[in-house]
């Protein structure tokens, strides 16, 4: 996974469900579209994601995963659910369930991504 940063997967996550449009990302994450094509950018030089001509407008094109990206994204999941379990393990499941409900309710409060019902990293039920 070169070069990819835990904010990627907030990227890369929403390309899970097919191919978007970066204003579309842009909207969905609270940025700016430049801001989303920077990182497009990157994604794309480093195989993680492509840019493909949409079928439905010639004109845009649609930032989707690659199986690299794919990969990296399962890689990221498991990382997470790891750190979960040795949070579980060292906190236990009531403390582990306030951490959780705190730490969205820190997110919904500064309208950062990720404060939405599937958590901060976008996996249901995972912190």
């Amino acid at each position: 996974m070169d070069g990819l940063r835990p904010m990627h997967a907030l990227l890369l996550i929403p390309l899970l469900g097919g191919g978007r449009h970066a204003s579309s990302l842009a909207a969905d994450l609270g940025v700016t579209r430049q801001a989303v094509a920077q990182v497009v950018t990157t994604l794309e030089r480093d195989g993680y994601v492509r840019r493909v001509t949409d079928p439905g407008d010639a004109r845009a094109k649609l930032v989707c995963l690659t199986p690299r990206g794919r990969a990296a994204l399962r890689t990221m999941q498991a990382s997470a659910r790891a750190v979960e379990e040795a949070w579980r393990e060292r906190l236990g499941e009531e403390r582990l369930g306030g951490f959780r409900e705190t730490l969205l309710a820190l997110l919904d409060a500064t309208g950062r991504p990720g404060g939405g019902p599937e958590g901060a990293t976008g996996i249901p039920g995972r912190v």
